[in-house]
């Protein structure tokens, strides 16, 4: 099944603490955004894919995808002011000829294509699929400043994204969410709110997301230590 892509790339960046909005901002000297794209690039089941924006970078967005040697239609768009906006109004310009849609962040540089091609073939038979990991670290219950239980971590996962979907039942998540005044962090959390199954796609520490310094002199390290498989 041939699917549509959406990367959110319409971050402000604030908590990075650059002057350029986050997927702009250098990572091994390319711009983060661009590292997505040559993952959807090398992604044979994608024929299509919606970028969301900043609106004053779409003539920066214009060479980044030049350079990324993208085959297929790019269509951008500036994005709204959550991601669940940059989503929705990304969602709008997919052509409805594809029956899946994939969604990933741009702030996510590391994920490799496999992620791509695996949760789109998950969505063929699932109401839709996320990459994620097992939680490994122990949870804390608080209350004020204080622990008030340890919760069990069995059954427990960090969603990540790629996230692939079913476009109709994508479409018709975003705009219950509209009409209910719905707020999520993922699509995955709008999709499930329809009670259809949402299967798992083994994911990797190494697609971690980017939003703080820190986070960013890790990925540092990880380019010169070599790109994750």
């Amino acid at each position: 099944m041939k699917a549509s892509a959406i990367i959110v790339a319409a971050g402000s960046g604030r908590r990075l603490g650059c002057e350029l909005p986050k997927a702009f901002v250098p990572v091994g000297g390319r711009p983060m955004l661009d590292y997505s794209l040559r993952a959807l690039a090398a992604v044979e089941d994608i024929s299509e894919a919606v970028i969301a924006l900043p609106a004053q970078m779409l003539s920066e967005a214009r060479a980044i995808v030049r350079s990324a040697g993208l085959e297929i239609p790019v269509k951008l768009t500036p994005g709204g002011s959550e991601r669940q906006d940059s989503v929705r109004i990304a969602l709008e310009l997919v052509g409805v000829e594809n029956g899946v849609v994939v969604i990933h962040d741009a702030a996510r540089p590391f994920a490799p294509a496999r992620f791509f091609r695996d949760s789109i073939r998950a969505a063929d038979y699932a109401a839709g699929a996320i990459v994620a990991i097992p939680v490994s670290d122990t949870l804390k219950r608080v209350e004020g400043n204080a622990i008030v239980a340890t919760a069990s971590r069995l059954g427990l996962y960090c969603a990540q994204t790629p996230q692939a979907f079913r476009r109709d039942l994508l479409v018709r998540a975003h705009r219950q969410a509209v009409e209910n005044g719905i707020s999520a962090t993922d699509d995955a959390d709008l999709v499930e709110r329809l009670g259809t199954m949402v299967a798992i796609v083994e994911g990797s520490s190494r697609n971690f997301k980017i939003t703080t310094q820190d986070d960013l002199a890790l990925a540092q390290a990880v380019i010169a230590a070599g790109l994750p498989d």
